[in-house]
């Protein structure tokens, strides 16, 4: 019984082209088994557009995403700041008045001077 020849992988990898070459031409074993790695190689690249198109939309995907955060994060900042009533609510529990600043103020929670 003949053996399998081995060397294909190690030709393929540490040698040169034009040896590898010589050496299919020789052997069956290793002409089969370049014969099934150009197989592969044209699967792969087929395939290949399919994931390059993937990792594009999947990039479109998580710009969209953080420039959606950035813009719900910017609009409740806003609002936060420049609404008082939201801001003492947040920070105090309740909505401060003059009153509560220890301002002096009227029977109608308005700032009096004298």
């Amino acid at each position: 019984m003949k053996e399998k020849c081995t060397k294909y992988e190690a030709l393929f990898t540490f040698r040169d082209e034009k040896e590898l070459n010589e050496h299919i031409q020789n052997c069956e074993d290793c002409r089969l088994e370049h014969g099934k790695m150009a197989r592969v190689s044209e699967l792969i690249q087929e395939a290949k557009p399919y994931f390059i198109e993937k990792r594009k939309n999947l990039a479109k995907v998580k710009a969209a995403c953080a420039l959606f955060m950035l813009m719900i994060c910017g609009t409740t900042l806003g609002i936060v700041n420049f609404n008082t009533d939201i801001s003492d609510t947040l920070k105090y529990g309740t909505t401060l008045s003059a009153e509560d600043l220890d301002f002096p103020v009227d029977s109608y929670g308005l700032i009096s001077l004298e």
